[in-house]
């Protein structure tokens, strides 16, 4: 075997400990979420809400996470919390993984299809959150699930992940196909970002020197 050098062996030393679980407790919901972020997109994930599931699934299948949730709340009262706060959970476990974030991409950006439906997503790891949501879904619901939760997974996720996201529908009249379009869109545009460039040497992506 090839010895490795300083560089590569600090960039390989930083891959295999990208990973983070996160806790999150509250009178409304019980989460827990475990990311590692050089998976090969294996996902166990039990959110109590179907449809949130299958699309945190996409992010593992095409995004090459791997992801464990779990997560239970109060259901009857409505999905809102714990699709909230499995997205805050999301991103503090995404925020502690890539630590302090030497030798990433930092940005991502990628445009995927599904049949009719066209959603773009650009993404910065900037450390300052921000979002961006530009997706107009035609119904109230996909099945049981309210598609104004769309949003508040994302807005969870961007403030705790600290990252700056975009996420523009082109086309789309179909409402299952949006929403899973820009699962798919976030989660290449996030497997570029967290990507580590050996040129950098594990220095961290900023003129600043800090994110």
């Amino acid at each position: 075997m090839t010895d490795l050098t300083p560089r590569q062996a600090t960039v390989l030393r930083e891959a295999t400990l990208r990973e983070a679980t996160v806790y999150r407790q509250t009178g409304e919901t019980d989460v827990k979420v475990t990311v590692v972020l050089d998976g090969t997109g294996q996902g166990r994930i039990a959110t109590g809400i179907p449809f949130l599931d299958h699309m945190l699934h996409q992010l593992c299948s095409h995004g090459l996470l791997d992801l464990t949730v779990q997560a239970t709340g109060d259901y009857p009262i409505d999905d809102h919390h714990t699709n909230e706060d499995v997205g805050i959970t999301l991103g503090q476990a995404i925020a502690k993984a890539l630590g302090d974030r030497k030798g990433m991409e930092r940005f991502g950006h990628f445009v995927a299809p599904l049949d009719e439906a066209l959603v773009e997503v650009v993404l910065d790891f900037s450390g300052r959150p921000h979002l961006s949501y530009g997706l107009e879904i035609p119904t109230q619901r996909v099945g049981t699930y309210d598609t104004q939760l769309v949003r508040e997974f994302y807005q969870g996720l961007v403030n705790h992940a600290q990252m700056t996201l975009h996420v523009r529908q082109l086309a789309g009249i179909n409402s299952h196909h949006i929403i899973e379009a820009s699962f798919k869109a976030f989660a290449r545009a996030l497997k570029g970002a967290i990507a580590l460039d050996p040129r950098r040497g594990g220095t961290i992506p900023s003129s600043k020197g800090v994110l």
